[in-house]
């Protein structure tokens, strides 16, 4: 397959990704599986301080793989320090991985334990002098996963799901001004890290994962809503965006933290 024609489907999902990635076989691969009782506890991991500007949001996005709700990420106006990381990372966008039923979907699991749903929120380090450039260093990125649970209908997570339908196909993008980021997140933010990649190609070793413990709720209705968007362009057979999640991947001898006692 070439390069841009990954996706999740039986011909170019990813266990085939290695063909034109082969890093997909590294020893830092994500997602993993969450061993709760295989994770540390760290005394010396920070609060983890997430400061986002609504302002900041600029628009929402079909990439033919997920959809993402973008940032401006010019100054250090969005934001996410301490936790496991030095420095400042920039918000760039966010975006979830899901599944065609309610019992997995998430990217990361815990004790094998699935979720319907996992929000990323992608962060890069200021010290590099952008984005891209940032994936190219073992430090470059932070991404805060964080799952979500059915229960009771997100109206916050509402506000993004209203968006979807001006973007039903690959390539299509809508204005989505002041969103408040931070509304996504759970009220607690204890959570798991690790040193892992991206978990789409180029899945490049760059990343610094903290996964939230506290999963944040979504009713089955507003999944059945993350389903109506399609992997296809205009004009393409439709096929419908779900199951956009890569398996776990083995750990390889990497230690998860964990930020709170059991």
């Amino acid at each position: 397959a070439m390069a841009h024609e990954w996706g999740y489907g039986p011909t170019n999902g990813p266990a085939t990704w290695a063909l034109s990635y082969p890093i997909a076989n590294g020893h830092r691969q994500s997602p993993i599986d969450i061993l709760s009782s295989h994770t540390t506890f760290e005394l010396d991991l920070k609060h983890l301080k997430l400061k986002y500007n609504p302002a900041d949001s600029i628009d929402i996005l079909n990439n033919g793989h997920s959809f993402q709700v973008v940032y401006v990420d010019d100054t250090d106006s969005s934001t996410l320090t301490g936790g496991p990381v030095t420095g400042t990372y920039r918000l760039k966008q966010f975006h979830f991985h899901w599944g065609s039923t309610d019992d997995k979907g998430s990217e990361h699991t815990v004790d094998g334990k699935h979720f319907p749903a996992e929000l990323h929120l992608v962060h890069w380090n200021n010290k590099y002098t952008s984005f891209d450039e940032a994936t190219n260093h073992p430090d470059g990125l932070a991404v805060v996963g964080v799952f979500l649970q059915i229960g009771a209908a997100n109206p916050k997570l509402q506000t993004v799901l209203d968006s979807l339908a001006a973007i039903q196909t690959n390539g299509k993008q809508t204005a989505f001004p002041n969103f408040d980021a931070h509304t996504l997140l759970p009220p607690s933010l204890d959570f798991w890290t690790y040193s892992g990649s991206l978990t789409t190609p180029p899945l490049l070793e760059c990343v610094t994962w903290i996964v939230l413990r506290e999963p944040i709720s979504v009713s089955s209705a507003q999944m059945s809503e993350f389903r109506s968007l399609m992997f296809n362009a205009d004009g393409q057979p439709p096929c419908c965006m779900e199951d956009n999640f890569r398996p776990p991947q083995p750990l390889n001898g990497r230690k998860v933290h964990r930020s709170f006692h059991i």
